[in-house]
């Protein structure tokens, strides 16, 4: 009777404890949308302060400073330059479970900021040589400021968490100064990804040409994987009143930069991923009458398979080594790979789907095509599944004609899409931790 009575009251308490864990993880998800609505305000104020005050690529020392004193703050393990001015901060949950990453990148951009915002950047600096404003043109600052919401929303529902938050601030998405190392490929090289291991990872970016209320994504393959290629053509130099007393390094060049244009046309299965080779600077000569003996050219490709873009490597150097060999001049090929393709781990993406569209309702999640821009975040995806996604930051009623692009003096970001960014990362966080089963489920394996 006694064993009885004890299995009856072990069957309850596990149906009482099953109950009452479903019933804590449904009233933590209104407790993260009043928390974030809370923070809402501030997440502005920060942008704006951090937006009239932008710093380049491993610069960004005001902004990491900022950021760590609002991690302490909140009370959380805090580690400052971290791949040069980066932050990491951890928040362990009350509760046993996975390691959740989110990323937000600091860095501004060499553009002189238009406009008549009262938070306008006027910073001004030497970059490359030349003298430029500094301005946040792609939106970090907005980032920033969204992911020190969501760490005070998590950080205010600690007890509640079932595993750790590891808040990445990265320096340098845009690329390090010459000669330094940086962004996302440093911290994983110095282990951001290490103590505690991380399981998954997720991190977002304002699109000033998407509508407010809107989140974009893409499963798999989102944005193109990144090179920079040089090519120096040497030829011989001679008076450009007897051009067939030389070798001209100027009309080979144009023969080069023609003939890389059938690359895509020509070389490639375009029907399974689009792909670019885009000529950007092509620098020679000094004078009206003068044949010079070298000319340089720099450019980008944009790829979505490791297949293409290694055609694509081997189709620039036979072009413009052939061309100039036939020219009697000769070509030296440069090519440095710089970002991976960003990679929706498929698994994690479908599974994660459905918390976004309930954070944003169903008609707003949209699937976008393919970006040939391209996004470090990809270093992080290599080593653990990521899920990268593009938040709306145009004011709703706009023409996207209308809306400035990324990276130009007139971008402007409707800070009414901020409070959905911190809902986002916020249930994105919990859920995941809620639906972890451990190492080996589709939620933790690798891509």
């Amino acid at each position: 009777m006694k064993t009885a009575t004890r299995s009856a009251l072990s069957f309850f308490s596990i149906v009482s404890l099953a109950f009452g864990s479903v019933k804590a993880q449904s009233s933590l998800k209104p407790q993260l949308n009043k928390l974030a609505d809370g923070v809402e305000k501030k997440v502005v104020t920060w942008r704006r302060e951090i937006h009239q005050n932008p710093e380049l690529g491993n610069r960004e020392f005001q902004t990491s400073a900022k950021v760590a004193a609002h991690l302490h703050a909140l009370g959380m393990e805090v580690k400052t330059n971290v791949a040069k001015t980066g932050v990491v901060g951890i928040l362990k949950g009350g509760k046993p479970g996975p390691v959740v990453a989110l990323r937000a990148d600091m860095d501004g951009l060499p553009v002189t900021e238009r406009g008549n915002l009262p938070f306008k950047s006027t910073a001004t600096t030497e970059y490359n040589g030349q003298k430029t404003g500094v301005m946040h043109a792609c939106g970090h600052d907005s980032h920033v400021a969204i992911m020190m919401g969501v760490a005070e929303v998590l950080a205010s529902v600690k007890n509640d968490l079932k595993g750790t938050v590891k808040f990445i601030f990265q320096p340098a998405e845009e690329g390090a100064p010459v000669g330094e190392e940086g962004g996302a490929q440093l911290m994983v090289k110095e282990g951001v990804l290490e103590n505690p291991k991380v399981d998954a990872i997720f991190g977002l970016h304002i699109n000033s040409q998407t509508e407010v209320g809107t989140i974009k994504y893409r499963p798999g393959a989102t944005m193109a994987a990144v090179d920079f290629y040089s090519i120096k053509v040497k030829g011989k130099q001679t008076h450009g009143a007897a051009p067939w007393s030389g070798v001209d390094p100027i009309v080979t060049s144009s023969q080069i930069v023609m003939g890389l244009q059938t690359i895509v046309s020509r070389n490639l299965p375009i029907t399974e991923y689009p792909a670019v080779v885009t000529v950007g600077a092509v620098h020679g000569g000094i004078r009206q009458n003068i044949i010079p003996e070298e000319v340089d050219m720099i450019g980008t490709i944009r790829s979505f398979t490791p297949e293409m873009q290694k055609t694509i490597h081997r189709r620039i150097n036979e072009i413009a080594t052939n061309v100039s060999e036939s020219a009697g001049a000769k070509a030296d090929v440069k090519i440095d790979v710089m970002y991976p393709v960003t990679y929706n781990d498929p698994a994690l993406t479908d599974q994660m789907v459905p918390t976004i569209e309930a954070v944003a309702g169903k008609n707003n999640v949209i699937i976008r095509p393919l970006d040939t821009g391209a996004e470090d975040f990809s270093f992080f995806q290599q080593k653990v599944p990521g899920f990268f996604f593009f938040l709306g930051g145009m004011p709703k009623g706009q023409k996207i004609e209308n809306a400035a692009p990324h990276h130009t003096p007139d971008f402007h970001i409707d800070e009414s899409g901020f409070g959905l960014g911190v809902k986002a990362l916020s249930h994105l966080t919990v859920d995941y931790m809620d639906q972890w089963k451990g190492a080996g489920t589709a939620s933790a394996k690798k891509k």
